[in-house]
């Protein structure tokens, strides 16, 4: 892999990205990052006045931004397809699929369809955009699902029995499920697309210890006080977060199938390629998981 520096981008000029939960979070800094690289970057959000802070933030810092907003509820899987079809662009550049819930401290809820409210909106939400983008990435010339993985869902044990956890359901517990579930569907949407002989590659990047006390303050995002030590030495906020999804969108030299996190430890610092091992690796496991996941569609 060629040497990589998040402080000088490759340029990606005339190229459209889609970011889901591109208001907040992890999500507003790969926006912030990809339009300072030159491209029009559209943030994938089911609230438009959010959609709206989170653009002038970008705008006041990159005063030429290229931005749009596509009104986007990942946890409404029949709405998908009605929001995809507002798209007004002939291909897409890249998505990165980002955009999540964790629910600490709350009971299990179900989404209007009756589904696990979690798994559906990290998973099965991103599974239907994926589907329904393909035509416009496939216009693309070198089109790219990048899909934000976590660091805790590297070594969750999915149970294909129990996608819906109504058996101990446990919020952080399911929260890593859906990451390890939206892992596994991206390698093996790769491997798919592979035997298609599609130009279309998948690529997994996942944001390390992304903690909010040690992001940059913007009007989508407060940093809190308090100290930053000893945490600084170990994670990083989540501007840091966002490189490993820029890098997978942006590099030239990415490969599909390849996982990108932070070079410390997998928990902070520039973005490296990882290797695939353990149950990301289980090709058994991922597909045994993408037909379990289409049966759950409405």
């Amino acid at each position: 892999m060629t040497r990589w520096d998040v402080h000088h981008l490759p340029r990606a000029d005339g190229k459209t990205f889609l970011v889901t939960g591109g208001n907040a979070g992890i999500g507003y800094f790969v926006a912030e990052q990809l339009v300072g690289a030159g491209a029009t970057v559209l943030l994938g959000s089911r609230n438009t006045a959010k959609a709206d802070v989170a653009m002038a933030s970008i705008r006041s810092r990159v005063p030429d931004a290229n931005l749009g907003h596509l009104r986007l509820d990942l946890s409404d899987l029949s709405s998908i397809e009605s929001s995809v079809d507002t798209l007004a662009i002939e291909r897409l550049d890249a998505v990165v699929c980002n955009a999540g819930v964790l629910l600490e401290d709350q009971p299990r809820q179900e989404t209007t369809d009756g589904l696990e409210l979690t798994f559906a909106t990290n998973h099965l939400g991103h599974f239907v955009l994926v589907h329904r983008l393909m035509p416009l990435l496939a216009a693309a010339e070198a089109g790219r699902v990048v899909t934000t993985g976590s660091f805790v869902g590297k070594s969750a044990a999915l149970d294909l029995d129990d996608l819906q956890s109504k058996r101990d359901y446990q919020p952080k517990r399911t929260y890593a499920r859906s990451k390890q579930a939206q892992m596994l569907f991206a390698f093996e949407l790769d491997r798919r697309l592979r035997a298609a002989g599609s130009t279309v590659l998948s690529v997994v990047d996942h944001p390390g210890g992304a903690l909010d006390s040690l992001t940059p303050p913007r009007p989508v995002h407060a940093a809190p006080g308090g100290r930053k030590f000893p945490a600084g030495l170990l994670l990083q906020g989540k501007e840091a977060g966002a490189w490993p999804a820029v890098r997978a969108v942006l590099d030239p030299a990415v490969r599909g199938g390849e996982m990108f996190g932070p070079r410390l430890f997998g928990l902070r610092g520039a973005p490296r390629r990882e290797p695939v091992r353990g149950k990301l690796a289980d090709t058994a496991l991922a597909a045994r998981l993408w037909a379990a996941s289409a049966e759950l569609i409405p």
